[in-house]
Parts: structure tokens; C-alpha cells; sequence
């Protein structure tokens, strides 16, 4: 199976522009042609529940995790996009690129409160202009990936190379192997 319906597994993709019920209004406002949004259970956010509900590949998932951390008193924030067969290398290639002694993940409440995108569904589209955002080669030379939407009860389907052309995406290699870590 090719396209996009590779990376939604059994899920029912919709044309996003269709759907804005389906997306916060700041994804909406920077939505990549051509992306696809599917309707999904809210229990089933999280990556690894609905690869199993729904037969969603790993590697044709993204993960979105923000990240902060300080240098002489200016606080960065990043958020990272890796492929859910993978996960973000804070403690090395994210706190390099980030110029700070240690980056750690953004508190939960801060995310959501900043991004204004729900806990569980946080995506790298539409997130607040002064955000870096570090997408790992691995999901820039993915064709179609599943990835959040903003809310918890949809997922979105877009192309890698959509994500590297985002506002504020520097394509890096910030992915180490799951059983690296």
C-alpha cells in the first residue's frame, strides 16, 4: 500500500480543508495542501494505542515533543519531530542545536497552554512563531506520515517534506533508535 492511506493504517482519511471541525484554528491557518485528517477516538491518541487499534505503521508515524531549556537567562523552545520508531535525542543532538547545558521536556500545562493545541495531539503545524522546530530527516524523507492535529480526536496525514517546509523548520538529525536509549 502506497500514499496516504499507508500511514493511517485502517483509519478513514478525509480531505483536511473539508474538516476544519476536525482542527484547531491555528493549524487550519497553515494546513500543508493536500493533507488528509482522520476522526479518531480520543483514547487512541497516543501513538503507541493507535498503532494497535488501527494497524498505523510506526515508521509512517511522527511524534511531536516540545523541549526547553536556557542559556544566559533566554529560555528556547523546540519542538521535535521524530518518527514514533524512534525517539528525540534531548540529552545530545536537541540541547547541541539548542546552545543550553540541558533541555528537558516542556511541562505539560505550558504546552498546551502555549501551543493551544490539547495534550496527546500536539503537532509541529501551527505552532507559535517564535518556536524552533526540528524535524529529523528521517520523517523529512518520509512520504506520507501520520501526526497530530492539535486535538486529541484527530490525527493528521501529511507528507515529510510538508513538515521540513513548515514556518520556523530547520531539517536535522535529532532521532536516535528506541533500543539506544
Amino acid at each position: 500500500m502506497s500514499g496516504p492511506q499507508r500511514a493511517a493504517g485502517s483509519l478513514t482519511l478525509l480531505p483536511a480543508a473539508e474538516h476544519p471541525e476536525l482542527l484547531p484554528e491555528a493549524v487550519r491557518a497553515v494546513l500543508p495542501e493536500g493533507a488528509w485528517v482522520a476522526d479518531i477516538d480520543p483514547d487512541l491518541a497516543d501513538t503507541a494505542a493507535l498503532v494497535e487499534a488501527a494497524g498505523v505503521p510506526l515508521d509512517g508515524s511522527a511524534n511531536c515533543v516540545v523541549v526547553a531549556g536556557k542559556r544566559e537567562g533566554e529560555e528556547r523552545i523546540a519542538a521535535c519531530v521524530v518518527l514514533a520508531s524512534t525517539r528525540a535525542d534531548v540529552n545530545g543532538a536537541v540541547k547541541r542545536l539548542l546552545e543550553v547545558r540541558k533541555a528537558s521536556f516542556l511541562s505539560m500545562d505550558r504546552a498546551v497552554e502555549e501551543s493551544g493545541m490539547e495534550y496527546g495531539g500536539i503537532t509541529p503545524v501551527g505552532l507559535p512563531a517564535g518556536w524552533r522546530v526540528l524535524v529529523d530527516q528521517r520523517v523529512a524523507d518520509t512520504d506520507w506520515l501520520l501526526v497530530g492535529s492539535g486535538l486529541r480526536r484527530s490525527k493528521l496525514v501529511v507528507r515529510g517534506d510538508d513538515l521540513a517546509a513548515l514556518p520556523g523548520a530547520e531539517v536535522v538529525d535529532i532521532a536516535m533508535d528506541i533500543a539506544q536509549g
